[in-house]
């Protein structure tokens, strides 16, 4: 029989997180192969949310950025910030990609579905963040 030795929650996390940049990243580099897509981008076109402009990619930057962030934050933070930062930022990811969902192509669909997925074990990992017993 295999030993189970229980995952830090912190660490459960950090997984989580990691495992939704991952999606992210292959969601958006099979995204490429999409027909008409890469001549879009060329022409200055970010699907759509419209011409590129540099505030869109800062936006866009800063939203990719967090989710990174949170793998470290995961295991660095304050408790209570960590587990707050979870919850809040699991559910505004997964607003986030449903509101990306509609129209999107099957495969981008597919990690959708894996996305929000991710981001409702890391809101109910956090909300489950086990307490310190009082004496």
């Amino acid at each position: 029989m295999l030993e189970d030795i229980k995952v830090p929650v912190r660490l459960r996390l950090a997984g989580l997180w990691t495992s939704l940049m991952f999606c992210y990243v292959y969601g958006d580099y099979f995204g490429l192969f999409v027909p008409d897509h890469l001549r879009n981008m060329l022409a200055g076109n970010f699907g759509p949310m419209g011409p590129t402009t540099n505030s869109l990619l800062i936006g866009v930057s800063v939203m990719m950025a967090i989710p990174a962030l949170m793998v470290f934050g995961s295991m660095a933070l304050p408790a209570a910030w960590c587990r707050w930062g979870n919850i809040v930022l699991g559910v505004v990811y997964a607003v986030i990609i449903v509101m990306t969902l509609p129209g999107a192509a099957p495969f981008y669909v597919m990690f959708g579905v894996i996305e929000i997925a991710l981001s409702l074990f890391t809101i109910v990992t956090a909300w489950r963040w086990p307490r310190l017993k009082q004496a």
